[in-house]
Order: structure tokens, then sequence, then C-alpha cells
């Protein structure tokens, strides 16, 4: 109550166009009280006169910058302190049990009992009352259990001096991910949090830090990209003269050859690909990103890059420093040889550009619209003019030197649309439009009035028009999924539908003879024609991706994602065998030894399990109400291990060949959410990461906390997935926050280690990695945060997922 009356004063304080605080110094600047403070700033910012000058805006962003940093600090701090505490009770459990063995000996005494519980307060009391940084109460702590009696009874002098030297040790330590090496254990800190790697005892002679590890001699070729990027952009799919189909999905473009089943990749860019165009000789290709940001924080500039589609080079590079936020159109000129590109990018302007990209020269740029801008093409028989359309307009650009001239188009009498959503051009020249209302618009050539309307063509807006090569238009509709051919006349020919499956129609591609290419907003492309029906060729999940295993014999691997959708893909056909809609967002998978049976865990806490070959539901059971973000059985198939952002791990005992299931046992110990999981190769025990970097061991069976390191030094585990451990801690950059590293995995030969990074990058390294800051290959494709990596069973490929970016990627070892 203190310091929510101080931060009420502070904001009594603060006038409308400077901070004024004038008790500051008594605030006590907890995270709780920053984050208000922070919103009182933006707050006031926001409402701030127009007559506030430029200087104190940029005062008042840095200061809002610096309480922002500030925040951060204290989200550590009391995440160490929440870590510490968790430690200091499991000490305490520890010195209770060695009591209680001792007490049938003559039993402690009041003075060991009273110091035991003095160490708990002196935390709370340093931290809570005094503010004292964390790490001197972490030290307050361990030097009064080291006064203990009945603890120095249960240490050797070896182990106390060792624990001595931690404590000089970690005065000094800073909040980097650097290493120290003890007698028996490897000591690495992330964020100030101490982490403790327990060296087997058959390297504990020979093992230095200073060791090199070498580079591994296998290296990662992208072989196969899932899904289509069909959610949230448009005319991304087209057929290129050498029968592949062109699109993009994360920061790879694909093409793919569907006749042949391969695909080639353009890796050129570093992050999201939104917006594709193909030049008029059919072999120059022009595709726009968004910014982004590198590892080292450094921004990455939106541009669009000119490229080859035979050789896959980047012929030039257009617009860097120049697009804001994103390029979300870009379109060849068509009648002047394909000498321009216009570009339109995501800033509040949606500024409309001309460029000459051979040259990589700006020719012209307007202020487009405030509103969204959904497409931008050149007009095929007018070298100089451009449609735009998006939210409640369609505007016909003329460029006339580096001038651009705008004409709106004029609804008159007819109904204006909400959003105008696609353009196409017709033999004679005239402009055809399809809108969010199903209505379809033909645009007088060379003018902005409309000629002809085609009204209620659709239930549900128009997303894309295609004008074949006979002349005939082809439409594709959102809500009723239908795709429409219409003949010269506009008037309805045929139909097809798309399986409600699949979605909404997103783009339409014309395919050899009658073939038609149908691109959906659920991430997946279809090949039909209207004589027969649509076939996906390609399937993606449409929202995050966390949930990844490979079958334990067979070239399958099963995923899923928050879009409550589960697939069991195949390898060499690369589509799902199956896909199963389950009631709630999916987070963690894994099959069982067999095969035969595959436990999903969800957001929820519910977790069940579905047949392999059925896709029957088998069981289901609910642990708490948080994520399950991990659902592993034991190598022997005995056991379930269900791990929750609860901070426990519920032990289930598996019985009928993975269909019966009953609870044996919870793991309660962790001060954090759990985020990885390993079982022993003998199936009797468990390691765990948690959200605050620990790393603790467990007995399966009773799921005891085991606190002994000789206990668990040498045990072999069937999997190494854990981010956090001897074995691994070498994949670890300098500086990690202790978030970097999302997932890793070891190939079944024990050769390779895969991990997936938050920076869209998968790296290979060699295993073991116990070298602090290990060498890797380094692969991008991703465009977010990769969240899983996995080998399959024999090690000839790696499935890669990502987050945001819903995508898949199977990498070939070569």
């Amino acid at each position: 109550s203190h310091r929510l009356s101080s931060v009420a004063r502070w904001k009594g304080n603060v006038s409308e166009g400077s901070l004024v605080c004038k008790e500051s110094r008594q605030v006590d600047l907890r995270t709780g009280d920053l984050k208000e403070i922070i919103k009182e700033l933006i707050r006031r910012r926001t409402c701030r006169n127009d007559n506030v000058s430029a200087g104190s805006g940029m005062e008042m962003d840095d200061r809002i910058s610096h309480l922002e940093q500030r925040v951060q600090l204290q989200e550590d701090e009391i995440q160490l302190l929440k870590a510490a505490l968790a430690d200091a009770l499991r000490r305490l459990g520890c010195c209770e049990e060695i009591t209680q063995s001792s007490s049938k000996k003559g039993g402690p005494t009041k003075g060991q009992s009273f110091i035991m519980a003095l160490c708990l307060f002196f935390v709370l009391f340093f931290d809570v009352f005094l503010s004292c940084p964390l790490h001197c109460a972490s030290l307050i702590l361990l030097h009064l259990m080291l006064l203990s009696p009945c603890v120095r009874k249960s240490m050797s002098t070896e182990r106390l001096s060792t624990v001595k030297k931690e404590m000089a040790d970690s005065r000094s330590r800073t909040t980097s991910s650097s290493s120290s090496i003890y007698d028996g254990y490897v000591r690495m800190f992330i964020r100030g949090r101490p982490i403790t790697m327990h060296i087997p005892d058959q390297l504990r002679e020979s093992y230095s830090l200073d060791h090199k590890v070498a580079l591994p001699e296998r290296k990662l070729k992208l072989q196969w990209v899932y899904g289509y990027r069909g959610r949230d952009c448009r005319s991304n799919l087209y057929l290129l003269p050498t029968g592949e189909i062109v699109y993009f999905n994360a920061s790879v473009v694909v093409l793919y050859n569907v006749e042949e089943q391969q695909q080639r990749h353009y890796l050129g860019h570093n992050d999201d690909v939104k917006c594709l165009a193909i030049h008029p000789d059919m072999v120059t290709i022009a595709t726009g990103q968004v910014a982004g940001t590198s590892k080292d924080g450094k921004a990455l500039q939106p541009h669009a890059r000119v490229w080859d589609s035979v050789s896959l080079n980047t012929l030039h590079v257009i617009g860097a420093g120049v697009f804001d936020r994103a390029v979300t159109c870009v379109a060849f000129s068509k009648s002047n040889g394909g000498a321009h590109l216009c570009a339109v990018d995501d800033a509040n302007d949606h500024i409309l550009s001309v460029w000459d990209w051979q040259k990589e020269k700006q020719l012209a740029e307007v202020k487009c619209s405030n509103e969204s801008v959904l497409g931008a093409v050149f007009h095929p028989m007018e070298a100089n003019l451009i449609v735009t359309c998006g939210k409640s307009h369609i505007n016909f650009w003329t460029m006339e030197g580096n001038t651009l001239t705008k004409r709106q188009g004029l609804f008159e009498k007819h109904e204006k649309p909400k959003y105008v959503l696609c353009v196409a051009f017709a033999e004679n020249g005239d402009a055809i439009t399809g809108d969010s209302s199903g209505n379809i618009y033909i645009w007088t050539k060379g003018g902005n009035r409309i000629s002809q309307v085609i009204l209620g063509a659709h239930e549900g807006g128009i997303f894309s028009l295609c004008v074949l090569k006979d002349g005939t238009l082809v439409s594709g509709g959102g809500k009723d999924r239908r795709v429409l051919l219409w003949d010269h006349d506009y008037r309805k020919k045929s139909e097809i539908e798309v399986p409600e499956a699949f979605g909404p129609v997103r783009s339409l591609a014309e395919g050899k003879q009658d073939e038609l290419f149908v691109g959906t907003t659920r991430n997946a492309v279809l090949r039909g024609s209207f004589s027969g029906s649509l076939t996906p060729i390609v399937q993606g999940h449409t929202d995050e991706l966390w949930g990844l295993d490979v079958h334990p014999s067979t070239e399958q691997f099963v995923t899923c994602g928050q879009d409550k959708q589960v697939y069991l893909w195949d390898t060499s056909s690369h589509l799902p065998l199956w896909s199963k809609a389950i009631e709630d967002p999916g987070r963690s998978v894994g099959f069982h030894p067999s095969g035969t049976v595959l436990a999903v865990g969800t957001m929820i806490g519910r977790w069940l399990v579905l047949d392999t070959d059925t896709r029957d539901l088998v069981s289901m059971h609910t642990d708490g109400n948080e994520i399950i973000s991990i659902v592993k059985y034991s190598p022997d198939g005995a056991y379930l291990a269900v791990a929750s952002h609860d901070n426990f791990v519920y032990i289930y005992s598996v019985t009928e060949n993975g269909r019966k299931y009953s609870r044996v046992g919870k793991c309660t110990g962790h001060s954090s959410f759990v985020t990885h999981l390993d079982w022993s190769t003998d199936s009797q025990f468990i390691v765990t990461n948690s959200g605050d970097y620990e790393i603790l061991f467990w007995e399966a069976s009773s799921g005891k906390h085991i606190t002994s390191a000789d206990a668990v030094r040498n045990l072999e585990w069937a999997t190494s997935t854990c981010v956090l451990g001897f074995s691994v801690f070498g994949i670890w950059p300098e500086g990690a926050d202790g978030t970097d590293i999302n997932a890793v995995c070891r190939s079944h030969d024990n050769n390779l280690l895969a991990s997936a990074d938050d920076f869209g990058k998968v790296h290979l390294f060699s295993n073991p990695c116990s070298q602090p800051r290990a060498p890797s290959h380094v692969y991008g494709g991703h465009s977010s945060h990769v969240t899983n990596v996995a080998f399959l069973h024999e090690d000839s490929h790696l499935i890669s997922t990502g987050g945001k970016d819903t995508s898949i990627l199977q990498w070939v070892l070569v």
C-alpha cells in the first residue's frame, strides 16, 4: 500500500509537458510500480497538446526507455529471487531429512533448527524489507547454511571448500552467459542465475573449458518447405514456364515442380516475404519483405529483391533504407518490357513508389492512402498507368516524369464497397475488380468509371481474379469458397468448390491446359479443373506451431499447433497422412515407442492420446489448467511424463500398449514452468529444465526429487532435448538471456546436435557440445522464432518448426 500511494502521489506531480517527480526518491521502483508509471507516461504522451516541443518529446522518449529497462532488470531480479527461494526450500527440506535421520541418534539441537529457519527469513528480510541485491541475500543464505552444524556434517571437507569457492566466484559474476569449472561440475551463468552441470566421472580428469570443438563434418540442406502463406498475403501464386509454381512461406520463396515432386528455394530474404511479382519475361521475379531485427539487435531494413528464377541469383536489391515497416505490394510494368517496378510499403501513408529496378533508382513516389492498400499493378497496355486498391478505394495513377497523379475510381450510383480486394485486366484493357461485398465491377479502359456490374457474384468477399489465356475470367470467393468461371460477356459458365477444410480462396493461377491452382487462406495450395475436383498439393498449419515429434521407426513425423490441428506427415510425399481437428490449441506432441499411439498436450491443461493409424481418440486427461509444454513417453513405453506450465511434471503408468493410463507420481519442486524434459535410457529417471534455468532430476516411478549429484552425473539419457545440461551448454552464445534457445535435439548416432533459436536460425553442432560457445553451421529459412527441431529415426533428415511463421522445414543431411 505504501508503494501504491507513492505512485499515486507521483502521478499527481506529473505535469502535461514534462516529467516532474517530487517524491521520486521515495518511490520503491518495483515491477508493478514501473509498469504503472510507464502506462501513465504513455497516456500523458498521447494526450499532449500539439504545442509541446520536439525536444520535450525526445526527453520523454528517453525517460520511458530508461524506465522500461528498469522494469526488465526488476523482473529479472524477481525471477532470480523466486529461483533462489525455491532452492532454499529444497535445501532446507534436505536438511530436515538429515536431521530426521540423525534424530534416531540424539536428534538436532534447538540451535540447529533455529539456524535452518533463520536462513529463509534472512533472504526475505534483505530482499523485501531492505531491498538488498539478490546476490547478497544468496550469499547470506549460503553463509548461514554453512554455519549450521547439520549442514556441515552432511558435507565433506572437499565439498565445503568448493561451495566457498562458488561464493567467492559469485561476487564477481555479471549477467553474462560465462562459464567456470569446479571440482566435478561446470557452472554457467545466464542473467546472473548460476546453472550447475555435473561432469561424468569418466571425463572429470580430462575435461577442460579451453578445449576447442570442431565444426561437424555433415551439413544441412533445405529440401522441403511445408505450407504456403495464404492467411494474410495476396497475389502470391504463379505458374512458371518451367512447370514450377512459385509462392512463398516464411522467408523462403518456393519453386515447386508438382509433376517431379521437387522443390527449389530462393533464400535471399532474411525475414517474412510479403509479396511477389513475375516479370513479363517469366524468368525474373521480384519479392518484398518486412523489416526485422537481427540477433545482434540491428534493424533489418524492408526491401524488395529482384532475382533470377533459373539460377536463383539475386540481381538487384531495391529500396533498402527507403521503405518503412514492410513491402506489401510489388509489380512489374507490362508494356515497356518490364523496365519499371512499382511497390507499396506499410507506412502510415502507404507510399507508392516506381523504380528503374535495373539501375536500382527511384523514379517517383507519392502518398497512396491512409487506409490499407491490398493491391498495386501496372496496366498491361499503358506503361505509365498503375491501379491500386484497398479499403474503400480504387485509384488510377498516371506517371509523368517523376510525378504520379491520382484519379479516384467513381462508384457513382453503385454501392461503394468496404474493401476493393483484387484487380485484373480483360483482353481489351478494361480493369476488373472484386470487392468485399461479393460484386465484380468492370472499369472502362483508360477511365475511372464503372461500365458493367455483376452484383452478388459471390457470397462474401472476392479475394482473387484471374484472366485466362482464352480471355475468360475466373473468380475466387471467400465465404462461399467457390471458384467461378465467366465467359467473355461475364456470364457464369462453371463452378467448383474448395473443400471446407482448406478454407476460402486466397489466390488463383492458371496451369497447363485447363488446370487451375488455388491458394487458400488456410495455407494450402490445391490443383484441379472445372471438369474435375480440387485436391491439395501443399498443406500447412495456420497458427503458431510448437509441437513436433518423429515416428520411432518410419519416415514420418507429427506436428500440432494453436490452430487446433494435429498432422501426421509423410516425408516422401510431403503431405499429411491424416489431420485431426481437436477442441483446444495444441502445444506439444509425442509418439509412444511402439508408434501405435501418440500423445498431444494442449494450451489449457488437457492432453489426449490418438491412435496413429486411425487418428481415433484413445484417452483424454486433464492436469491443471495451464500449458502442457511436454508430453514424452519413457524409452520402454511404461511411463508418460506430462510437463506443465504450473511448474509440475505428472507421471503416468502406461499399459496395454499405450491405451491405458493411471497417474503414479507428481514431480514438485520447480519454481517456474517446465520447458524441457528427457528420460534416462533405463526409464528410471527424468531430467527437467524450467523457465528460470533450473536443472532438476527426478525418480520416475515416484516423482521424488533427486538431490545427490553422484546419483545423476553418470546417467545416460535416451534423448537430449533439454537446453541446459553438461552435454549441450556449448550451444549458448555469449550474452544469451536464457530465452535465446527454444529447443535442441541429438541425432540418433550421437554425433550431431541441432538447436532452434529465437532469431529464425537452425544451428548444427558436433555432439557432445560441452565447451563454451561452440562453433556451428547456421541456417536460415524461418522468419520468426524456431520452436522445435527433431532428427528422423535414421538421421537422414532434420525437421524444424517455426512459431509465428507456421512453417515446417525439412532438411537433408549431406
